[in-house]
């Protein structure tokens, strides 16, 4: 090959493949520009769920999903099945925070303000996780009677894929709900170990683990599957039995370890009723401040042991 006919060989790569980037450059700009077309689209329609309820905060909402926390926090109401987003949870938990802050700067003295405000983010916090741990505990209930149409449907000869379905439509929230995003993540090729494992991510439970083991393990190797999910069944009736005379029991335990901390704030306002500026007087001072915090951080400490003490594992 002599030099002319390397040099427009040369010259003729490099011709396409500017050519190619010329391209390329234009194909990602203009999908750029669609993609932020459609979200300006759909940022400015209001979006409305099925129930009919209009979003409140959407830009707030937008920008709190960018974020870890925002991420964190739409996994956690996804699991509580609260019709709330990210931006409104964020709103009413400032709100609440100022409220308590100026009640208890108002009602006590300054320096309670911001106690009172770290009191309304742990009261948040809180509110999620009873609220999945309702959703998660009316959830575990629900698995006998899940464990039993999924057995009965395999043994009339459906597939798993279609005995899940056939649950989702016939049992209540939050089991129809979950087995229904089971459903259509299946629907769309997602592999049914996959989805089961995500399913026992959002609700975890020992009795979930179980019975999405059973069906892993059904699908992958096959095997009796209707004789393992009736028996499943049986066991999880008793588990269920047991679950509700231990929380029967420990009632009682529960409600001290709630009314510690009550008391401790309620004394706060006894002893400022008494005697009228009596915990500013207080607090005024470095050694007094020292003196709430340690008290709140032993009423703290008190709470937590007690709700330790008081946790069976079943």
């Amino acid at each position: 090959m002599d030099v002319q006919t390397l040099i427009t060989l040369t010259t003729g790569v490099s011709l396409l493949t500017c050519l190619l980037a010329v391209l390329g450059g234009h194909s990602y700009a203009s999908g750029r520009a669609q993609r932020r077309a459609l979200v300006e689209r759909l940022s400015a329609t209001p979006q409305l769920p099925p129930g009919g309820r209009r979003r409140r905060f959407p830009a707030l909402d937008r920008r709190l999903r960018r974020t870890k926390l925002g991420r964190k926090l739409e996994l956690r109401l996804a699991a509580t099945g609260l019709d709330i987003t990210p931006g409104e949870f964020f709103a009413a938990m400032l709100a609440a925070v100022a409220g308590l802050w100026l009640v208890g700067q108002a009602a006590l003295a300054p320096f309670f303000g911001p106690i009172a405000g770290l009191l309304g983010v742990w009261a948040a916090v809180q509110f999620l996780n009873w609220q999945r741990q309702k959703r998660i505990e009316k959830f575990i209930n629900q698995l006998p009677e899940l464990a039993r149409i999924l057995a009965n449907a395999t043994h009339a000869g459906l597939a798993l894929r279609t005995a899940i379905g056939m649950a989702a439509e016939e049992l209540e929230a939050p089991a129809g709900e979950e087995l229904a995003k089971v459903s259509a993540q299946l629907a769309v090729g997602a592999s049914m170990d996959e989805t089961l494992e995500e399913l026992s991510e959002r609700l975890p439970s020992r009795e979930l683990v179980v019975l999405v083991s059973t069906l892993v393990l059904a699908n992958r190797a096959g095997g009796q599957v209707v004789s393992a999910l009736r028996n499943l069944t049986e066991t999880l009736e008793e588990r269920k039995e047991t679950r509700r005379e231990i929380r029967t029991q420990l009632s009682q335990v529960s409600m001290t370890s709630y009314a510690v901390p009550v008391l401790g704030v309620g004394s706060l306002f006894l002893m400022n009723g008494v005697k009228d500026g009596a915990l500013e007087r207080m607090t005024s001072s470095p050694v007094g401040q020292a003196v709430v915090l340690i008290a709140f951080g032993l009423y703290a400490v008190g709470f937590v042991l007690i709700r330790r003490l008081s946790r069976i594992d079943v």
